[in-house]
């Protein structure tokens, strides 16, 4: 599913309506170039999932995770400053994509064959300073009808 973004408002109606259907252990991973957007889809997915307002969601670029209380708990990571999968492994940060609660990586590409198979992958690409191309995939059955659902969902508005 492709779906071209031409406002922050926007993108941030589709990272709530998308945060709105995740589920207990469900993961979502985040591809895109510094600046595509990536941490504001997953401010806007926690908001969609039940992250109160007034808790500020920011990058875990230093301290790599970063928990969130929800309707489900919400385990934010960002991998941009680990080299490889060992320092996932040396960290224990493996564990979280099988726990209870919605995980969402940044950078995820550097956990390699860590990454469950059965996760959602949000690619936003930079169009211009408003517009993103925001792809949506997944090899899950279960992703792939909660995508079709979300694309109903997004084309109600």
């Amino acid at each position: 599913m492709k779906i071209l973004s031409s406002s922050l408002e926007t993108t941030i109606d589709l990272g709530k309506k998308l945060g709105s259907i995740c589920e207990p252990g469900d993961v979502i991973c985040l591809a895109g170039d510094l600046g595509a957007g990536k941490t504001t889809m997953v401010q806007a997915i926690a908001a969609g999932a039940g992250v109160d307002h007034k808790e500020y969601v920011n990058s875990p670029t230093f301290a790599i995770l970063h928990e969130h209380h929800g309707r489900i708990p919400i385990y934010h990571m960002d991998f941009f400053r680990l080299g490889s999968s060992d320092d996932v492994v040396e960290l224990g940060l493996e564990d979280y994509f099988y726990g209870d609660g919605l995980t969402l990586i940044e950078w995820f590409e550097r956990a390699g064959d860590l990454i469950p198979e059965s996760v959602l992958v949000i690619e936003l690409n930079y169009m211009d300073e408003l517009t993103r191309e925001i792809s949506l995939y997944s090899d899950s059955p279960g992703w792939r009808k909660r995508i079709d659902d979300f694309e109903n969902l997004v084309g109600r508005g």
